[in-house]
């Protein structure tokens, strides 16, 4: 009997959110319905511990404005008007309208537009990838997220992987470098909190003092985006004091000589002029660092949504390697480790279906420039596991591109999200809890299979069925389109090229929901990094090529200020706005649960009493906050949680009673200096009373 028919009971699932912890839940069914969701204490890192979001899944599956059948727009674009039709007619008209496209303006008219809204491997990276390859569209560069410091990390190390839990639990120095773990990565706390019992120390460095920063026992504020500017003068003092290890660096590093040199220029005198903190404070965070043997640094997703962002991460993965923190149990740094988990891509997505290969390519940071400017235009957007009305850049030039009559946009999403309601044509998607998937981790070890425990709400499909279901219309006979789940998850996981992978096989998971990798492979890696020399590159020549910096460098912002270059309140925009994830909301997704959004009070600006105080400006005032870009009405929360001439907003609110509350209407689209990532946080903007 499939978990589907058993109608009570308890059932093993994952949370397929976007977050590092990927828990391992139990679902609790009566008379067929999930009425519970709770952590699974037997899944060796989350340890049936889960968030307060999971807990409120129910509410978000069995949500009264569920998407539950295929809809058609039949008011003006953003009005959200649709009426309902089949799956046939809606199926039917998109096959022919991409038909109709492709004579007239080519495949690379089309443009699918997705992120990780669900992180199961089959929803993101499978039969919807195969679609869009077979039918030529343009292909989209997904560097919203940790575009810039996964690159800059593989600058360095080559290999992405870092630090694994288990290992970091053994560290007796936590340095949470520009992230927000209790909110993000909570299966984190409980390992530094047991550390801490036998004398372990917490150090978080980030530009606003967040729940993270409430738990340190130092916090160390800094001006955003002069993070690698800290990094570079906590190396000067470690060269200075002779706390490197020579041995280490000769074997394992290139270019450490150069280092040495060049980290003379980051004085503790010149860093604190850049960043803020004290001079002392960056000696004692270095001596800190060098003395601790078993030292580990956590580098968050903040830091690098900045102009300046992969060289940031890249600098801060230098030092583990002046330390030899590398091959130290309890040292070294994370910032992904999903190259341990890393599947057959090429057996998933099937590139070779695609007739052109060198097909345009676009960023999804530039999504409102590339339905505005882009030429030849785009003429289809097919959207699915994102809504970038709310989540990405320059949301003002979005909506415009949305709005354009021209434009035939298809979204498949559980709900009529912001970017629903510019659609012509709505179709209903299932909850995870409903699919047969496979997730990895970029944090644990453990891959785990998901089998659905409740049948489709209403008439929605998977995106395996969805695409599945568009091939078969648009005429594609291949094999590939006629795989069942078992046999992507089974081509996924054949995987010789990784020997992580070894051990990991579809019966395994079935049997036991959650299979380690083979961590045995990471014992010797310094021994074959993939970087051109085969070793930890402090001087990158292909840096150097790109036209980069060869050595960690701190590079200014192109829209921001540090310490030396700090305007005054006459300037245009003389305040750097920050915008982080709040607590109960991940990205847009729970925006619509009420009970979550109560907890988050609405949307809201922390102000530093400094700021406040020169613009008339009191707690709970409705303000205005504005750039060129456009404008943002939030309460104004006043706070030293960061130092002034910043200001910060969390979380990504979905279009409220009253107007639309979007954060990233203020966030430029401009790409980062590496790997094409975001550049959310390097922003500036001013505030003043709303009169509204």
């Amino acid at each position: 009997m499939s978990l589907i028919e058993q109608k009570n009971g308890i059932f093993p699932a994952v949370c397929p959110l976007d977050c590092p912890d990927t828990c391992g839940l139990l679902l609790h069914k009566e008379d067929g319905r999930i009425v519970k969701v709770t952590g699974n204490p037997e899944h060796p890192i989350t340890q049936g511990a889960i968030c307060n979001k999971v807990r409120n899944m129910t509410e978000r599956i069995y949500h009264p404005e569920r998407v539950l059948y295929p809809l058609k727009r039949v008011g003006a674009k953003g009005e959200g008007k649709f009426k309902r039709i089949s799956w046939e007619e809606a199926v039917s008209e998109i096959a022919a309208r991409y038909k109709q496209l492709i004579a007239d303006h080519g495949s690379e008219s089309i443009l699918p537009y997705s992120f990780y809204g669900n992180m199961g491997i089959l929803s993101v990276d499978g039969m919807d990838r195969r679609f869009f390859n077979r039918l030529g569209a343009a292909q989209l560069r997904q560097g919203i997220c940790n575009a810039a410091g996964n690159t800059g990390f593989k600058f360095t190390m080559g290999f992405g992987g870092g630090t694994v839990p288990e290992d970091a639990a053994e560290a007796d120095l936590f340095i949470v470098w520009g992230g927000n773990i209790v909110s993000t990565n909570m299966h984190m706390v409980p390992i530094i909190e047991k550390a801490r019992k036998r004398g372990a120390k917490l150090v978080v460095i980030d530009v606003h003092k967040n729940r993270t920063g409430d738990r340190a026992d130092w916090f160390l504020p800094l001006y955003p985006g002069t993070d690698a500017a800290l990094a570079l003068g906590m190396m000067h003092v470690l060269f200075d004091r002779g706390l490197v290890n020579e041995e280490f660096m000769m074997k394992y590093t290139l270019g450490h000589e150069q280092l040495r040199e060049h980290v003379k220029e980051y004085t503790p005198k010149l860093v604190s002029s850049i960043t803020g903190v004290p001079e002392e404070d960056i000696v004692k965070l270095a001596l800190m660092y060098g003395q601790t043997p078993r030292a580990y640094i956590h580098i968050g997703n903040g830091l690098q949504h900045h102009d300046n962002g992969g060289m940031t991460v890249r600098t801060i993965t230098c030092l583990p390697a002046l330390t030899g923190g590398w091959i130290v149990k309890g040292s070294g740094a994370f910032k992904t480790n999903g190259p341990y988990g890393k599947v057959n891509s090429a057996a998933l997505e099937r590139p070779d279906l695609r007739p052109n290969p060198d097909a345009r390519t676009v960023s999804m940071n530039q999504l409102g420039d590339v339905l505005l400017r882009l030429d030849p235009p785009i003429h289809a957007l097919f959207v699915y596991c994102s809504n970038p009305a709310v989540v990405a850049p320059e949301t003002g030039k979005v909506e415009q591109g949305l709005m354009r009559e021209d434009l035939f946009t298809v979204v498949h999403d559980l709900f009529m999200t912001d970017t629903a309601k510019y659609a012509d044509i709505v179709l209903p998607a299932t909850s995870s809890f409903e699919n047969t998937d496979l997730y990895t981790s970029y944090w644990h070890t453990y891959v785990q299979l998901q089998e659905p425990v409740i049948p489709a709400v209403g008439e929605s499909k998977s995106n395996v069925e969805t695409f599945r279901l568009l091939a078969e219309a648009m005429g594609f006979e291949e094999e590939a389109f006629r795989e069942t789940e078992e046999d992507m998850i089974r081509a996924a996981l054949d995987f010789g090229s990784n020997p992580y992978l070894k051990g990991v096989t579809y019966e395994a998971l079935q049997d036991k929901r959650f299979v380690q990798l083979n961590m045995e492979e990471r014992e010797h890696y310094l021994e074959r990094l993939s970087t051109p020399s085969g070793k930890i590159e402090l001087y990158s020549g292909r840096l150097a090529e790109a036209g980069l910096p060869p050595l960690p460098t701190y590079v200014p912002l192109h829209e921001g200020y540090d310490g030396l270059n700090r305007p005054g309140d006459t300037a245009g925009y003389p305040l750097m706005f920050i915008s982080p994830p709040n607590h109960s909301f991940l990205n847009s997704s729970f925006g619509n649960v009420q009970k979550l959004a109560a907890l988050e009070k609405g949307p809201s600006l922390q102000i530093h009493p400094v700021d406040a105080q020169s613009r008339g400006i009191e707690d709970g005032d409705k303000v205005t906050v504005w750039n060129d870009r456009g404008s943002y009405i939030v309460r104004a929360v006043v706070t030293d949680r960061m130092l002034p001439g910043t200001v910060v907003s969390q979380g990504l609110w979905w279009e409220a009673e009253g107007g639309r509350q979007r954060a990233n209407a203020l966030t430029p689209d401009r790409l980062a200096d590496m790997g094409g990532g975001a550049t959310f946080f390097s922003t500036v903007v001013e505030v003043r009373r709303s009169q509204d």
